[in-house]
């Protein structure tokens, strides 16, 4: 099977999921333009902090689609893997 999924991104994965970090957080943003939300990486940068996005919530314009190009949201026939 295909997939878009990256070693970066099961990292990041495992990371979340694993409670041995804390410096992840829940952050009120902006994608293109629309209200979302991101989880996020926090740390320290010189006076400030750096906050690097993991992964954005799903947007009123966002269309998630299968690798057949079918819409994920309302397809119920979807495998889960």
């Amino acid at each position: 099977m295909t997939t878009n999924i990256t070693a970066e991104h099961k990292a990041i994965f495992e990371a979340l999921t694993s409670g041995d970090y804390r410096n992840f957080a829940l952050f009120s943003c902006f994608v293109n333009g629309e209200p979302a939300a991101a989880i996020v990486a926090v740390n320290p940068d010189g006076d400030g902090y750096a906050i690097t996005p993991l992964f954005v919530s799903v947007t009123p314009s966002l269309e998630l689609t299968d690798h057949d190009g079918r819409n994920a949201a309302n397809n119920p026939s979807v495998p889960v893997p």
